[in-house]
């Protein structure tokens, strides 16, 4: 149910199918237990329990999102045009969507689920209960 009610309202624009910054933000704010900071020159940082399972920077101008995702995941999207492993953040199995058009928002937004439950998964059970989660 969380991942239908995360998904509602966040249909993309028609014309492109691309993500937005805004429709990012709202998504992420909706999935559980997340806080929100703004760092690393503007970028948009999302975290579950302390700990960041999503990133939209606009560095040199150009958006990209960056997430945390399985070794299968990471594998296969780490082979696609416009994704690449994530810079500073690979060894840990991230991947960067470099160009938006390379993905839907449904899709990209579904991986950002993804990211969170891996993240989400990972606390301290301790801090899930705390979190609700």
């Amino acid at each position: 149910m969380a991942n239908k009610q995360a998904h509602e309202g966040h249909v993309a624009d028609e014309a492109s199918g691309r993500a937005t910054r805004a429709r990012y933000d709202s998504f992420c704010a909706a999935l559980a237990a997340t806080t929100h900071v703004i760092q690393w020159e503007g970028a948009s940082v999302w975290k579950v329990g302390g700990k960041i399972f999503a990133i939209w920077s606009d560095w040199k101008g150009t958006p990209a999102v960056s997430f945390k995702c399985s070794d299968m995941v990471y594998q296969i999207l780490s082979e696609q045009p416009g994704l690449a492993p994530a810079p500073y953040l690979a060894r840990a199995k991230w991947i960067q969507l470099q160009d938006l058009e390379a993905m839907s928002e449904a899709d990209l937004f579904a991986y950002i689920h993804a990211a969170h439950g891996l993240v989400a998964a990972k606390l301290t059970r301790k801090l899930r209960q705390e979190l609700g989660l």
